[in-house]
């Protein structure tokens, strides 16, 4: 079987929480393209590597799609996975990270009313975009565009806090939209499973804190597509005949 391969490639976690949830991510994505092999690979923390597995499936004869698991176009997009590509040649080809975008706009908003356990537009609050922060100016567009885009569908402005790197802080973001009249304040979590970073959300002061986007069903499909569009533009060489 010589047909295009999906690599899930995760940042990598040491928590055991965190690692469940992005295996049950790459799982529900085998479960909804049956006959897809989905490789599992990390640019950080954990194994298996991404240079690792993208040379081992190159040597077997296999064209690889890597689709990030990741939240925004930062350094592990720009600089890990392109090291990674460029050291396989024509047989290995990237999608873009996940957000910011629609889709995944859609998952933070699901994700805020299952915290709420009721719809966003009878919530009076303020609402806080909680991102992990990165020094990375790309990374850091990519997080403005995603508070943007959820304001947009909430129709009123959204701030963000981050959790490292970044100002301001969760607690701060929080703490501001109190000063600012805001009766109540909810957190939705700008990342993909629970770990070090989703911990510190609950000490952050706001009256609700929405859970990591995780295996949600929005996710994916947006994995899949992302998969899809790659292999569309794959040319006809990268792809060994069947």
């Amino acid at each position: 079987m010589n047909d295009p391969v999906l690599v899930a490639c995760s940042h990598g976690t040491r928590s055991a929480a965190g690692r469940e949830v992005v295996e049950e991510l790459r799982a529900a994505v085998r479960r909804a393209r049956p006959g897809l092999e989905v490789h599992a690979a990390h640019v950080d923390v954990q194994e298996p590597e991404l240079g690792a597995v993208l040379a081992a499936l190159t040597a077997a004869g296999r064209t690889s799609v890597v689709v990030p698991l990741l939240l925004s176009s930062g350094y592990h997009v720009r600089v890990d996975i392109a090291d990674a590509l460029r050291d396989n040649g024509p047989h290995a080809v990237a999608a873009p990270a996940l957000g910011p975008g629609d889709a995944v706009t859609d998952v933070v908003v699901d994700r805020l009313e299952q915290a709420l356990g009721s719809p966003l537009a009878d919530f009076d609050g303020a609402v806080v975009l909680a991102a992990a922060g990165s020094s990375d100016a790309r990374a850091a567009a990519d997080v403005d565009a995603a508070v943007a885009s959820l304001g947009r569908r909430l129709g009123r402005p959204v701030t963000s806090g981050f959790l490292s790197a970044q100002t301001p802080t969760v607690p701060e973001a929080v703490a501001a939209a109190r000063a600012a009249g805001a009766s109540r304040v909810a957190v939705a979590g700008y990342l993909l499973a629970p770990g070090v970073f989703s911990a510190r959300l609950a000490a952050a002061g706001a009256d609700v804190v929405a859970a990591p986007m995780g295996p949600h069903p929005g996710l994916v499909r947006l994995v899949l597509d992302r998969f899809d569009t790659a292999v569309a533009q794959l040319a006809p060489q990268t792809v060994p005949a069947s």
